[in-house]
């Protein structure tokens, strides 16, 4: 009876352990959270972001308050008001958040007049069965919702950027296969007939840049954040201006999910900056965290999202995070130097990451 006994025992342990290990990533933290990863060295926006998911708040809140951190601090001058003037010289604003155990989505873009992108995404996705809210109806949602706004979104500085712009001609723009093709519009298709092309300015289209000529980290960036909670789940965040001197109502890759985030608490996480034009074509976060989840290591995964859109892109520019459930991290570029930046349990502080093209 006793070596039956014991026995019973030893299969119920056995058992228990199983059923824990299959349910570990939700019951137990293995020491590795929480963790924050950013795009750039947005060092203010991590601690931001640090601070609120180790005094308790969960992955999204804490994601929104690292994102909403670089908003205020108008990092590079790419995120939040006071940046990127479109051709009429506003600033609009793009942003996600995106629920990595949920799979929820809030996301907001070409917003005008409300400064906080982040908080407005956010309350799409509370307060909405939607994912994506667009221009000023997105601005009347928000402050509805009880943002502050209308605001106007420029700064001495932006409009400063805009006015030399204009009297360069409009150049560089994000035209093509239009007349004028070297001063500002109203622009009309090439192909016009000779009688109306006669109206516009006959100069040659063959000097028109490519998309990512003009792309940079003074003109055209974007915070892309991911938060690991205590328990593990994950949380990624967006936010930017946009490309400077936009097509007003054009929309980048910021409020796409799968292209400048994405994630899957069972997974793990992608955040990506650069030509977002170009990179919202292959959503590669969306490759990042689906290579991941079939066993493909995060530096693998985000250097083969890189190399797809290099392969039909050779002169895109662009950068990848990527990190797995196991706060393994690592990052991938094409065109330029990228910098990311991470907060773990084992860092005194922030410490940026240097990734070569």
């Amino acid at each position: 009876m006793d070596l039956l006994r014991n026995l019973f025992i030893v299969i119920t342990i056995v058992l228990f352990s199983s059923f824990s290990k299959g349910l570990g990533h939700e019951m137990q933290n293995s020491g590795q959270y929480p963790l924050v990863v950013s795009t750039w060295p947005f060092v203010e926006a991590v601690r931001s972001a640090w601070r609120a998911v180790e005094n308790g708040l969960s992955a999204v809140d804490s994601v929104v308050e690292g994102c909403s951190a670089c908003e205020e601090l108008r990092c590079d001058g790419t995120v939040g008001p006071g940046g990127s003037p479109d051709e009429n010289g506003e600033t609009t604003i793009d942003a996600l958040v995106m629920d990595g155990t949920t799979m929820e989505v809030g996301a907001v873009a070409a917003m005008r007049y409300v400064k906080d992108g982040i908080r407005a995404a956010k309350l799409v996705m509370q307060h909405t069965q939607h994912t994506l809210l667009v221009g000023e109806k997105a601005s009347n949602f928000a402050i509805s919702m009880g943002l502050p706004g209308p605001t106007n979104l420029s700064s001495p500085v932006s409009t400063e950027k805009w006015v030399k712009w204009k009297d360069s001609g409009c150049q560089p723009n994000f035209w093509k296969n239009v007349l004028p093709a070297n001063s500002c519009g109203p622009y009309y298709p090439r192909e016009l007939p000779s009688v109306l092309e006669g109206m516009c300015s006959r100069g040659s289209l063959s000097g028109f840049p490519s998309t990512s000529s003009h792309i940079g980290l003074e003109n055209h960036d974007t915070i892309s954040m991911a938060v690991f909670d205590h328990m593990g789940h994950i949380a990624v965040g967006t936010s930017t201006n946009g490309a400077t001197f936009k097509i007003p109502g054009r929309v980048g890759d910021g409020p796409i999910a799968g292209s400048s985030a994405y994630a899957d608490t069972e997974v793990g996480a992608c955040g990506a900056t650069g030509d977002g034009d170009i990179m919202m074509r292959f959503l590669p976060c969306y490759q990042v965290v689906e290579s991941m989840r079939l066993g493909m290591e995060p530096k693998l995964a985000a250097k083969d999202a890189i190399m797809r859109i290099a392969r039909k892109y050779p002169d895109f520019v662009g950068a990848i995070f990527a990190v797995d459930k196991n706060g393994v991290h690592a990052g991938a570029c094409h065109g330029w130097t990228f910098q990311y930046s991470v907060r773990s349990p084992v860092m005194e502080d922030v410490q940026v990451f240097t990734v070569l093209p």
